[in-house]
């Protein structure tokens, strides 16, 4: 009996040191699960084992089998045995093409059922299902959720992509992103972190974890992202090798931070990112193929012992430098499990397969990652079950629930930054204009804001301008806008593989400059790029929304309009022009 007393005695001064918020505690080893992977592994030749270590992409449609694509497919899991597949999207023309959810699940079980061992399917769900797959529920990006200071929000949305992934076919997610976005001009994580401040960020990032791992039911792999941190760069890592020149103590501080909390809170994996780290890699090279990052720091330092995935290795970044046989060499001798999208399946194989025969890899090196994948697939269930039910798709995604949370979060994240003149809420709507500035000719993007517009005001002016309007419709516009009351300007200036840049496109940055020396007051809202305000130094009024999902055009409307109060804050900071964790608080206009 005294021991037990003294037990809990124990137990309860350790809740009490950590504020009550113990540590997660390890979950204990799933025995059964691996004896199921050492069983597999055992019935695995030296190249089926290497095989599962390699993640090739699928659009997540159903292609006949007489199409190149399904032949492509086949060849990968039936003849080459490759571990598992990561869904992106199809470009046609220039526009993103989300997957149908019922065409990929079908297509997802045909594969499953060809593969001797069940398939590990990814994606980058960062948004939800959303982010490649349509019908499911579209929540903001991160930043949104860092505005809004939204931790309840982090939690639900990993809960509900846990349940969508799972009932799509997918059972690891490319999410959280575990970034600290404090380089204004990072062309790539931008809105996809969750802020600026490494403390916010990683309570975020344990939030979005525990909650995807809440339901036993959809048990998805979790995964944190881009190790050693991809927030402090000016490079997109797609078109070429990023740089992150700070000391330890500054890593130690901002960037390994939420990577920390994410390991706390027992995260799955952690992707690499294609970055050279000089403060701990002399040599120029990606940390992805550097065991002094993977194996040094975040096997070592940090006491990960999960799964680790490399970013895409058909990127810029790691392929200006090495072939896809010899990149897939040097990131498993840096100590990387799971090779993602190398650019030749075959050639990644027969590449590793000659390192183990000369000696560079050993036996025991490979067995190890494969052995962590297998057990990943053991303790996701895939032995019992690899297949879906189509019928039961429709019950588990995009339903009205969490497409109001999903809402309530995109409202909380307005934030106002500037508001000379009280131009916001509108006080006239009906005597203000709307510019809609679209990224691109074909886009989607304000479609809604317009809907959600049209049905409180039929004589407010709307038009869209995209960078192809000619001079003198944008002349007209400016025109226009010099007789309206005061003038909105909606602009989706969005982060992206390969733009490299996060400035307004054609002369709609020189429109907007015009206008804003003009006599109507400028109302800028930023649909992406949160720091658009330096290029826009004159106009009366800013407010971002941190995402350019439709919920954050119908959240803009109800903002400008004065129905929902404004309570976001900065999640960043915009140099020159304000710091991080202001906001300018409106309330609901009184009626």
């Amino acid at each position: 009996m005294r021991r037990l007393l003294f037990a809990a005695a124990v137990l309860a001064i350790a809740v009490f040191a950590w504020g009550q918020s113990p540590r997660p505690i390890s979950p204990p080893p799933d025995r059964a699960s691996a004896s199921t992977a050492q069983q597999w592994l055992r019935g695995l030749s030296l190249h089926d084992r290497v095989a599962q270590l390699i993640a090739m992409p699928c659009f997540g449609e159903n292609p006949p089998a007489r199409s190149d694509d399904f032949k492509k497919f086949r060849h990968w899991v039936h003849d080459l045995h490759i571990g598992g597949f990561i869904v992106v999207n199809r470009v046609v023309n220039g526009s993103v093409r989300n997957a149908d959810p019922y065409g990929m699940a079908v297509f997802l079980n045909k594969m499953q059922r060809m593969s001797r061992l069940p398939l590990l399917v990814s994606a980058d769900f960062e948004r939800g299902a959303s982010m490649r797959v349509a019908d499911t529920t579209k929540f903001p990006h991160d930043m949104a959720f860092g505005a809004a200071r939204d931790y309840d929000g982090s939690r639900y949305e990993g809960a509900n992509t846990a349940k969508e992934a799972r009932a799509l076919g997918v059972q690891w997610v490319f999410a959280p992103d575990a970034d600290v976005n404090n380089n204004p001009d990072n062309p790539i994580i931008n809105i996809r972190s969750y802020g600026e401040d490494p403390q916010e960020v990683a309570r975020h990032v344990g939030a979005y974890v525990d909650g995807a791992h809440s339901d036993p039911a959809n048990r998805v792999l979790v995964t944190a992202k881009h190790f050693p941190g991809h927030g402090d760069t000016s490079v997109d890592t797609h078109m070429g090798l990023a740089k992150l020149d700070v000391s330890r103590e500054r890593l130690n501080t901002v960037e390994f931070v939420p990577f920390r909390a994410a390991i706390e809170h027992n995260v799955d994996a952690i992707m690499s990112a294609h970055i050279a780290l000089p403060a701990i890699e002399p040599d120029e090279i990606p940390a992805t193929v550097s065991a002094k990052v993977l194996k040094g720091v975040l096997r070592g330092d940090l006491g990960f012992k999960g799964i680790i995935v490399t970013d895409a290795m058909d990127m810029q970044g790691l392929t200006r430098q090495f072939s896809a046989g010899e990149a897939s060499v040097r990131a498993l001798e840096a100590g990387a499990d799971v090779l993602l999208m190398p650019t030749d399946a075959e050639e990644a194989i027969a590449a590793i397969l000659r390192a183990v025969k000369s000696g560079r890899i050993t036996r025991k090196r490979i067995d190890e990652s494969t052995l962590r994948v297998l057990s990943a697939k053991a303790r996701l269930g895939l032995g019992k079950k690899r297949t879906v039910d189509i019928e039961s798709i429709n019950e588990a995604i995009d339903n009205p629930e969490t497409r109001d949370r999903a809402q309530l979060t995109a409202d909380r994240a307005a934030t106002l930054v500037r508001n000379d003149g009280s131009a916001v809420p509108l006080r006239n709507p009906d005597r203000s204009c709307l510019f809609v500035l679209l990224e691109s000719r074909y886009s989607q993007q304000g479609r809604q804001m317009i809907q959600d517009l049209r049905s409180r005001s039929r004589n407010l002016e709307v038009r869209t301008l995209d960078p192809f309007s000619p001079d003198s419709e944008l002349a007209d516009s400016v025109k226009l806008s010099a007789g309206c009351d005061a003038t909105v300007v909606a602009a989706w200036v969005t982060a992206g593989a390969y733009r490299g840049n996060l400035a307004l496109p054609g002369n709609l940055a020189e429109f907007v400059n015009t206008i804003s020396a003009g006599p109507s007051p400028v109302v800028l809202v930023s649909f992406g790029n949160p720091y658009l305000l330096r290029a826009f130094p004159k106009v009366a009024a800013y407010m971002a929304m941190f995402s350019t999902v439709p919920m954050s055009e119908t959240a803009a409307i109800k903002a400008l309009f004065g129905e929902i109060p404004i309570t976001g804050h900065l999640p960043v900071s915009i140099p020159g022009f304000a710091k991080i964790g202001e906001g300018i608080q409106v309330p609901i206009r009184a009626k």
